[in-house]
């Protein structure tokens, strides 16, 4: 139990409470005593056992237990045993404690247990100083016993200054001197004790004040009279130590600290004047002391340092103030009142000396002044000023609880401490003798402070005095002050006495005599004080009357604004105050100013001001703010009429800060009507009920609405301007919650929305801020719970255009989208389009269908994210679905243009960005009512609506019964309309098999019975053929029987009035539904091609035929009318048709080719096929002669594809015999025939061309050319041979002036870039089309090379490596190609197949594009990188060698990654598959060796080469090993090793060329023919040529070229070998 006793007073709190639990949980609170008492014995003997005898070897092991942990344990134990000790005496039952006094005698008799109170471990000592004091508590008679060592024990420990033991020992110093009477008798006290408290206290306490001074007066009471003697001494040497003390830096410094012991001070001051002394002189001596001495010193110092003015001192003086007032007047027969009295009168003598010190010097301290002044107002009234060290009260509050309760001014009004009336009692009540002193006093001061004041200009005086009036405003004071500044000047005197006439009071005379002259003195930043002395004055009038007039004079006077600012500020924050102004608050003298200040203010902002003025203007907006948003009881502080007039010119002046914004000045004037406005809205209950604060709103609204460069304000501006009008419409929208009453601030907005929105005046980003404003407006709008339905539907109905306002709105959508459905075929039309024909390229602004459709969309998504379903549901759901189908048809109509400008990308972009889509509204709303409305359209309208309905039903992946009732009616259809036309056509793809054949059937029902008249109507061979090509476009149907039958019909027409067909004629006075119907018929004809199954007949045939080179015929003499649509989509039509004519014979097979008549396909190839080009390939010269710039008319870009398409089946014999006219150009070196000639020069340039179809077309027709060129150039090669020079040779000069230009060009354009970065060439921008043309340039240059002999194409290599032109396209290729070639498109189903890449993968240059665009520079780039590797490998390994670093590894990087492998496994497949046969010489490859394996026999030699591929071939050189070699000496076999090597090295031809070339020397040198003594080889390496050249001196023969080499570089003319002069 001992140790469960000990357990509980551990110092380690865990386990102090662990065991206290546990001893609780074991014995009921009611059962604990006993326990203890039954185990007393047990307990004391273990407790003494620890205190007596153990020791830190004897608890712990010293062999295992460090010493630091044996002391550690036993310090714990042995104060855990202390305490328990006291545990146990306070828990044992009284009778028992008295039992155990015997056991605890021997204890306290030890003089080891009395050596604990000197224990140098804290704890231990704390610990025995509290079982002291339970020793004194209970067991009083034993200490009593044993008094000769507990008093030393506990006495001389006084001045123990740790933070642990100090607590315990004082309290066991008070349960001492208490319990044992005779403790002074056992101790020197003089010499043992006071010293040390002296020192203790000298000392501030050693930071321990708050511990031990509430402890001194319960000691000094204690200590005995004969120990205190003399009294006087005893008392200077404790006072004046506590002084000391308090002065000391570490009691300054702590609040706590420092009030403690002040506090202590003035209750041991109290008690000391108490004291009863016999003799008279010695009490007055020791009360002069204590006052002259003690007091009033320690209040100096309190006033000197400012971190002990706010401490409890003065609070304390006046409480000992009132004590001793109340005994002097007590009136007692031992004369005790007199005494006080006295004491009384000498108090204030000095407290006065010592003020007049203070004040009376012209550098009086300000914060000793401050200090003055505060000290008597407390004395004044102690009552009335807040206690220091009280706790702040708070207040919780919930917004809503009542609006009223709000006090206003944001919360800075302070509760008035007490009402007025209490502190008047108070007055009343405090005694004549405090009253009459302190006034005294406060003259005395105020007449001091005056002098100065007037005299020296004394700052720091004129506060004084305004703090002292502000406490003692009487007349009395007034007086003084006036009759002291009388003093000063006889001038002032008369003016006084006339104010005397004028005004009784003094404080009034004061006013207008000093207090006016100061506050007009302009060099005063601070005008705080002045206006409290102005309260005080008002505070001293009789009337309100008089106050009002007064102040209305002031107003009048020229002060300046911030005196009016503090004004009212201090009226604000003080009741008291308010009723002394609310009249002049309310009065017109100070409305009018404020409204001329409103005025003065606005016009300033929006004038050029200096920046100097800046501030002051700021305090004047304040002041504004201040009487706008202040209310006191529901009541603004000025008169109402007064705020609307202020508001109204705010409104003003922000309205034209927005035409005045571009001087860029406007910013300070807007930011400060932001704040004005912003605080009025917020705290102004009811302030939106005026007009005039709904108009500003609403220009606050509109400035925010609008995008900053319209408005040019800064960001910091515009968030301060929405956080204006947020909170604006916040209140708004309570106040309309509360009363029903229309807002006109709605309304207005709501229109001027709508005209912002209609007037396609908008940009993105304006579009973008309008949406945003109104969104935030809306969201507003919807937390008005009870109205909010309401509100936003009114809202979005006033924003919604009408009928007419929305056909307006389409038509000015320009009628560029119909190309692209019309040229698609998905709409067929037989009009020509009305609407706004504007080209989209050039505008900036935004239409204002797509506005007006985007904004209300996003409003309809906010007022389904957070609204229920209303009463009439079904008006609101027409409302949405008509703004959702708006919206659809806008995104409809940029979906179907062409080349959609940036804007509108844009545009889409911010739909995206802010959830204006349409999977937001499905998955906020059922979107069947909507399909149908737009169904409904589609129906009505046709055109774009139709395209809309295609796209919803793709979204939504379902057709309604209801679309389907269009064609399935029994009587077949109904009368066809362009608008039910064009729906069928867009259903078409959605349609079932057995749908479409029942709608074709309808169809060809109907074209059975088509009248003459009928035939290009809509109603019908026209619109009954439209449908069945969209039926037939989408895929074939089961009706293939009937495609026959519908070509007899159209023949049978034909026959019957051949003018409906416009063959080979003029359009110009065509009808368009003439042209719709031919359009249509010719559509008819591809697909009948590509479905029937069935054979045509001859007449059938020549009806094709003869009608596509007619129609033709009419494309071609009509090209002037290519602007018009439709002629244009019917030149598109009959190129397509020619097209699909010419890909039908081509792909013609045996098998297919026995069901056609016997002469077709020979009339074909000879008449009509010749035909088509005979009549295309001029017209193309002609129409890209016309237009310069295709993309600008994308429309003849369109005719441009089709006739691209056709002309790419041109064969290459007619190519070559074409009727071009001819075109030469002036110095051009071409060995080339004439007709040749002006065809490469007719379509070479086209390349340049900025059309991509065109572009391609031409390639693809060059291409075929390519292979025939380079023999016209074998006739130069004999001419060349042997020249000195090394020769060069220019591939066709016709593409070699294109290549040339477009390096010019793209030099520009890339050149930033550095090598290796890879540049993304928008699709088919200006860039597009000239990088384009430059690789396809390249492409057939690299194509020509091929063909080209490898004679010539070292010539022809010769002379790029002059212009450099390789250099250049390499360098460009690597910016070109993407770091990561990987072929788009379905990954490889099987795992193990490699990726595939650019270098991979075959491209296919169509001409209609059906690839994926952004991908074909890309592939084109790789693919010409590739033909450049493969056919001049020697000319990319020099340019590679001569790289810097970095593009030299970017290069061999890349091509090791990609290419190597590729070429190498090309290159080998070549070698195997090759069918060249060498006399002598066998060639194997093994392809995964990457070896090429070459054996040459020839009579009895025998040698055998290895040649090794490198890793980054053809970058690395090719090695040549050697195998087996026999009859062939060393040096003979090295040379041949080399030239070999050299031959793959150096020349740009495959492997099997390098050998051709090494055979055919080796050959030569069995043959006789020495090398050539220069290059060490018989055939020259690059002209082929043989040694001729022969010196006269030694007959040693060399080649010409190594000759002129060596000449050259020699600079000699001497035989390399002889030495002598070569002739």
């Amino acid at each position: 139990m001992g140790y469960w006793l000990i357990a509980q007073c551990d110092t380690y709190s865990p386990a102090a409470s662990a065991a206290k639990v546990a001893f609780e949980k074991a014995f009921p609170s009611s059962k604990q005593p006993e326990a203890l008492v039954f185990c007393k014995d047990e307990i004391l003997n273990v407790l003494q056992d620890h205190l007596l005898k153990e020791t830190p070897d004897t608890l712990s092991d010293p062999q295992t237990v460090p010493e630091e942990e044996r002391e550690a344990k036993f310090f714990r134990i042995l104060t855990c045993s202390l305490l328990a000790l006291k545990k146990l005496l306070s828990m044992l039952p009284k009778k028992e404690v008295h039992s155990l006094e015997e056991k605890l005698m021997s204890l306290l008799s030890q003089n080891k247990f009395w050596k604990y109170s000197k224990h140098n471990i804290p704890q231990v000592r704390s610990a025995f100083f509290e079982l002291a004091s339970a020793f004194c508590q209970y067991l009083p008679e034993l200490v009593k016993a044993e008094a000769p060592r507990a008093c030393p024990a506990v006495l001389l420990s006084i001045d123990d200054s740790d933070a642990v033991v100090c607590p315990a020992l004082w309290e066991a110093v008070l349960y001492a001197v208490t319990t044992i009477e005779d403790c002074w008798t056992h101790i020197n006290a003089k010499k043992g004790v006071l010293p040390k408290l002296w020192a203790v206290l000298r000392e501030g306490g050693r930071g321990l004040a708050t511990i031990i001074y509430p402890n001194l007066l319960p000691f000094i009471s204690k200590v005995p009279p004969g120990i205190a003697e003399p009294k006087l001494e005893y008392f200077r040497t404790f006072f004046s130590s506590i002084i000391q003390g308090l002065s000391s830096e570490r009691a300054i410094a702590s609040p706590s600290e420092s009030s403690a012991i002040i506090t202590a001070f003035m209750e041991c001051l109290r008690f000391a004047i108490l004291q009863k002394i016999d003799e008279e002189d010695d009490q007055r001596q020791i009360h002069q002391m204590l006052i002259y001495d003690q007091l009033i010193p320690l209040t100096n110092a309190v006033l000197k340092e400012p971190r002990l003015q706010n401490g409890p001192l003065f609070y304390q003086i006046a409480e000992t103030l009132s004590s001793w007032e109340a005994k002097a007047e007590l009136s007692n027969d031992d004369g005790t009142d007199e005494v006080f009295q006295k004491l009384l009168s000498n108090f204030w003598d000095h407290l006065l000396k010592m003020c007049v010190v203070h004040v009376d010097t012209s550098d009086a301290d300000e914060k000793s002044l401050f200090a003055i002044s505060g000290m008597l107002e407390i004395l004044q009234n102690p009552k009335s000023a807040t206690k220091p060290n009280n706790r702040k009260s708070l207040k919780i509050r919930f917004t809503d609880e009542d609006e009223s309760e709000r006090n206003t001014e944001n919360g800075k009004l302070m509760e008035v401490r007490n009402s007025d009336s209490e502190i008047e009692a108070d007055l009343q009540h405090s005694s004549l003798l405090r009253k009459e002193p302190l006034e005294n006093l406060v003259c005395s001061l105020a007449e001091l402070s005056i002098v100065y004041v007037n005299e020296q200009k004394s700052e720091q005086h004129l506060k004084f005095l305004s703090a002292l009036l502000n406490s003692f405003s009487s007349n009395r004071v007034f007086q003084v002050l006036l009759e002291q500044g009388n003093d000063a000047s006889s001038a002032r005197a008369e003016s006084q006495n006339e104010m005397k006439a004028h005004y009784d009071s003094p404080s009034v005379r004061f006013l207008y005599m000093n207090l006016i002259t100061w506050l007009k003195e302009d060099w005063r930043k601070d005008t705080h004080f002045l206006v409290d002395i102005l309260y005080s004055v008002l505070n001293c009038c009789n009337s309100n009357d008089e106050r009002k007039i007064i102040l209305d004079n002031l107003t009048k006077m020229d002060l300046k604004w911030i005196i009016f600012l503090q004004i009212i500020q201090k009226a604000c924050s003080s009741t008291t105050k308010l009723s002394l102004v609310s009249d002049w608050l309310k009065g017109d003298t100070l409305g009018e100013r404020l409204v001329m200040l409103t005025d003065d203010l606005c016009h300033l902002g929006l004038r050029p001001v200096a920046a100097s003025s800046e501030s002051s203007s700021s305090e004047r907006w304040t002041l504004l703010s201040l009487v706008l948003s202040q209310h006191v009881k529901n009541e603004s502080l000025i008169g109402e009429t007064f705020v609307e007039k202020i508001i109204d010119k705010l409104q003003a002046a922000l309205s034209k800060a927005k035409d005045l914004s571009e001087a860029g000045n406007t910013e300070p004037s807007v930011s400060f009507i932001c704040d004005v406005a912003s605080s009025f809205f917020s705290s102004v209950k009811g302030c939106l009920l005026m007009p005039s604060s709904e108009d500003l709103l609403l220009t606050i609204f509109q400035l925010c609405a609008q995008s900053q460069d319209a408005t040019h304000l800064t960001d910091l501006l515009v968030c301060k301007l929405k956080h204006t009008w947020m909170s604006g419409v916040n209140s708004l929208v309570h106040q309309l919650r509360s009363m029903q009453k229309q807002s006109t601030f709605l309304h207005k907005s709501a229109l001027w929305v709508k005209n912002q929105i209609q007037s396609s005046s908008l940009d993105v980003k304006s579009l973008q801020v309008l949406i945003s404003a109104v969104s935030d407006l809306l969201s507003k709008l919807m937390e008005a719970d009870g109205q909010s339905g309401y509100l936003v539907g009114a809202y979005v109905e006033h924003v919604m255009p009408n009928k007419t306002e929305w056909e307006k709105l389409h038509e000015s959508l320009s009628t560029e989208w119909m190309h692209k459905p019309l040229l698609e075929g998905r709409l067929s039309m037989n009009c020509e389009p009305l609407g706004s024909c504007v080209k989209l390229r050039s505008t900036t602004k935004l239409p204002g269908h797509l506005c007006t459709s985007a904004l209300l969309s996003k409003m309809v998504l906010l007022v389904l994210e957070n609204v229920t379903v209303h009463e009439n549901y079904d008006v609101e759901r027409k409302k949405i679905d008509n703004i959702i189908a708006e919206l659809l048809y806008s995104l409809q109509w940029i979906e179907e243009l062409e080349n959609p400008p940036y804007l509108l990308q844009e545009y889409l972009h911010m739909l995206e960005e802010m959830h204006i889509t349409y999977e937001k509204f499905r998955t906020l709303s059922d979107t069947t009512s909507l399909q149908q409305t737009i169904f409904d359209r589609s129906e009505k309208h046709g055109r774009l609506w139709s395209l809309t309905m295609a796209k919803v039903i793709r979204a939504e992946n379902a057709v309604s019964c209801k679309m389907k009732q269009l064609f399935k009616t029994t009587e077949g259809f109904p009368p066809l309309t362009e608008g039910r036309l064009h729906t069928l056509q867009c259903l078409s793809p959605f349609l079932l098999e057995e749908e479409k054949n029942e709608l074709v059937f309808h169809c060809v029902a109907k074209l059975m019975t088509c009248t003459q008249t009928e035939l290009s109507s809509t109603d019908g061979a026209f619109g009954c053929l439209s449908i069945l090509n969209s039926c037939l476009n989408d895929s074939g149907i089961d009706c293939d029987h009937l495609l026959p039958g519908i070509l007899k019909i159209i023949i049978s027409w034909k026959n019957n009035s051949e003018d409906s067909f416009l063959f080979s004629c003029n359009l110009k006075e065509t009808s368009a539904q003439l042209l719709g119907f031919n359009i249509e018929v010719i559509r008819y004809l591809p697909l009948l091609l590509k479905y029937s199954t069935a054979p045509l007949a001859d007449s059938e045939w020549d009806f094709i035929m003869c009608s596509m080179l007619a129609w033709l015929e009419t494309t071609s003499e009509n090209r002037s009318l290519y602007h018009v649509p439709l002629v244009q989509i019917f030149a598109c039509v009959s190129c397509d048709l020619a097209s699909a004519l010419s890909a039908y014979f081509e792909a013609a097979t045996p098998k297919t080719t026995e069901n056609l008549p016997v002469n077709l396909i020979s009339e074909w190839k000879e008449f009509f096929s010749e035909g088509i080009h005979n009549l295309l390939l001029p017209l193309l010269v002609k129409v890209t002669g016309e237009t310069k710039n295709a993309s600008e008319g994308s429309f003849q870009n369109s005719v441009l594809t089709s006739l691209g398409e056709a002309l790419t089946y041109i064969s290459k014999d007619q190519l070559l015999n074409h009727k071009l006219p001819a075109k030469f150009v002036a110095g051009q070196k071409t060995n080339l025939p004439d007709k040749l000639q002006t065809l490469l020069n007719t379509l070479s340039p086209l390349l340049l061309f900025q059309a991509r179809p065109v572009q391609i077309s031409v390639y693809h027709m060059l291409y075929k050319l390519m292979p025939e060129l380079p023999k016209f150039d074998d006739e130069d090669l004999k001419s060349y041979g042997d020249e000195e020079e090394e020769s060069a040779l220019s591939p066709p000069a016709a593409l070699m002036s294109v290549l040339a230009t477009q390096e010019l060009l793209l030099e520009n354009i890339l050149e930033c870039i550095p090598v290796g970065e890879f540049a993304v060439i928008q699709p088919l921008s200006d860039e597009f089309c000239l990088v384009l043309g430059y690789l396809l340039t390249w492409k057939l240059t690299l194509a020509f090379f091929k063909a080209a002999s490898s004679q010539l194409r070292v010539l022809y290599s010769q002379h790029l490596r002059r212009t450099k032109s390789l250099n250049k396209l390499l360098y460009h290729l690597f910016r070109l190609m993407p770091e990561n070639p990987i072929f788009p498109g379905p990954t490889s189903e099987v795992p193990n197949k490699d990726t595939k890449t650019f270098f991979t993968e075959e491209l296919h240059l169509d001409v209609k594009g059906t690839g994926v665009l952004s991908s074909q520079i890309p592939h084109l780039a790789c693919s010409v990188y590739h033909i450049t590797l493969k056919d001049l490998p020697a000319m990319v390994r020099l340019w590679w060698n001569s790289c810097e670093k970095r593009v030299f590894n970017v290069v061999d990087k890349f091509t090791s990654k990609y290419v190597s492998s590729v070429l190498s496994s090309q290159e080998i497949a070549s070698v195997q598959t090759s069918t060249q046969l060498f006399n002598g010489m066998t060639v194997k490859a093994r392809s995964a060796a990457r070896e090429v394996i070459a054996t040459y026999s020839v009579d009895d030699i025998f040698i055998e080469l290895i040649i090794q591929l490198p890793s980054n071939y053809p970058l690395g050189s090719i090695t040549v090993e050697s195998g087996k070699r026999v009859g062939v000496a060393v040096q003979q076999w090295r040379n041949w090793m080399l030239q070999l090597s050299t031959y793959l090295t150096h020349q740009n031809g495959s492997i099997m060329e390098g050998l051709s070339l090494w055979k055919n020397n080796v050959d030569k040198r069995f043959e006789g023919v020495e090398d050539c003594m220069i290059c060490f080889s018989v055939i020259h390496g690059s002209n082929y040529s043989l040694p001729k050249k022969a010196c006269r001196t030694c007959k040693k023969k060399f080649h010409s070229a190594c000759l002129y080499k060596w000449f050259t570089s020699s600079n000699k003319s001497t035989c390399p070998l002889c030495r002598e002069t070569f002739f």
